[in-house]
């Protein structure tokens, strides 16, 4: 259950970047009060959280990343 959450916020970091690199806007600190907005700051504290979490899947072995998949 904790990658799948980690992945979810990698992908709303991922998203949020590809917005600010195609149209300069950024949503997180749009949505929550601007980048120096504690809450925003919570985001990408939580994507970058999310991040280290997932560079262990490079590592994990196969068979135990399909039974993570699987449930």
């Amino acid at each position: 259950m904790l990658d799948k959450i980690a992945l979810s916020l990698l992908i709303v970091g991922g998203l949020n970047w590809g917005l600010v690199g195609i149209f300069k806007f950024d949503l997180v600190s749009w949505l929550f009060g601007g980048t120096d907005a504690i809450l925003s700051r919570a985001v990408y504290i939580l994507v970058a959280i999310s991040a280290l979490w997932c560079i262990t899947l490079l590592f994990r072995p196969a068979e135990r990343l399909v039974e993570a998949t699987d449930s």
